[in-house]
């Protein structure tokens, strides 16, 4: 049975954009797609797939504190995620490749609300640097 001490909240989660602790940042989410080529072969009824290209996509969003992001402009980045948890098996982390904004949020405020900052993005590879295990 599940030990349910060990799921992972998001509570301890960090994103570090080019070795920086960026600790407004309280939203991450990242995913591969990749493009599979349908081939219709002799000798089957079925239709089998090729791999084709990659497509890395992410989002991320917290409370705006400083202009980095339109200071950074559409320069690429890289970003490690940090998923962690002191009750789980361990943590991950995750090296997003080249990253490049999508757009860049140059104003977006009500008054007497915080200021949020939702950045869009791209990026060309990932690495898996370190992996949860169970015990």
């Amino acid at each position: 049975m599940l030990d349910a001490s060990k799921v992972i909240l998001g509570t301890y989660g960090q994103l570090h954009i080019d070795g920086v602790w960026q600790s407004h940042i309280n939203k991450l989410e990242a995913s591969v797609e990749i493009e599979k080529r349908e081939l219709n072969l002799t000798g089957t009824d079925w239709k089998v797939h090729k791999n084709g290209a990659k497509k890395g996509t992410g989002t991320m969003s917290g409370y705006k504190v400083t202009s980095d992001m339109i200071r950074r402009g559409f320069r690429k980045f890289d970003i490690i995620s940090k998923l962690d948890d002191p009750e789980s098996y361990g943590h991950e982390r995750v090296r997003l490749i080249r990253c490049m904004p999508d757009k860049i949020q140059l104003a977006n405020w009500n008054a007497g609300e915080e200021v949020a900052e939702e950045t869009t993005f791209t990026f060309e590879g990932y690495e898996l640097l370190d992996p949860i295990r169970a015990n």
